[in-house]
């Protein structure tokens, strides 16, 4: 059967991940998170004091991107690939409010993105892979044979943020998830290199009011009408 590349990119907290992660399930395909790899260099600029809330060391951190190596390893009790920093499991390390604050201006460097696209080409080099992101439609794979693009409001956006968060039993409010949505939109639709923008030929879905089973269901028929062509 043939096998094709999937691009779903989107604005943060539109569940990019949860449904990617899914529909590679469903067509038995590689999935990867990129926005994963880019909370692993953001973790490792915090733990290393390369940013903080008034200061961001640009410069040492691209001196130290050799020291960076993140891989993915699936682990069959949670059913996904969870993200590695120089071996050393750092999934619910990154999935914190602090490195989502910070992951946005460590993505505005060209040489941290040079960086994990090169990684990302390569991962999606034989196909039948699902990768979700920011720039996968159009700067990683620019030739992908289906692209998407997720979008909601940003109030429904934090409210879902809002509540994995607390799931995980972090302590924060509403409002500080919100302003963290409305400031990450900001950055990575107007930063220079490989801003966050709609693929001409992406197929855009917005999921306010859509339940997880009819994007799924939307997005199979979407990718196996191409397949079977």
């Amino acid at each position: 059967m043939k096998k094709i590349v999937i691009a779903i990119d989107g604005f943060s907290s539109t569940g990019k991940s949860t449904i990617a992660k899914q529909l590679a399930n469903n067509l038995n395909y590689i999935y990867v998170d990129t926005g994963a790899m880019y909370r692993a260099v953001t973790y490792f600029a915090l733990k290393n004091e390369l940013i903080g809330e008034d200061f961001f060391k640009q410069e040492e951190l691209i001196n130290r991107l050799g020291e960076i190596t993140i891989t993915f390893k699936f682990n069959i009790e949670v059913g996904f690939a969870e993200v590695y920093l120089n071996g050393k499991n750092i999934e619910s390390d990154i999935r914190t409010l602090k490195v989502s604050k910070f992951v946005s201006p460590v993505a505005t460097l060209s040489e941290v993105r040079k960086k994990l696209v090169e990684q990302q080409q390569l991962m999606g080099k034989d196909k039948g892979i699902v990768m979700d992101g920011r720039d996968i439609g159009t700067v990683v794979f620019p030739d992908a044979e289906l692209k998407i693009f997720m979008t909601a409001s940003a109030e429904t956006r934090a409210k879902r943020r809002y509540k994995e968060l607390l799931d995980r039993g972090h302590q924060l409010s509403y409002d500080e998830v919100l302003e963290n949505v409305t400031t990450r939109d900001h950055i990575d639709s107007t930063r220079e290199d490989s801003p966050l923008v709609k693929a001409d030929d992406a197929i855009e879905i917005d999921n306010s009011d859509m339940t997880i089973d009819e994007q799924l269901n939307r997005l199979i028929e979407l990718a196996k009408e191409i397949i079977s062509k």
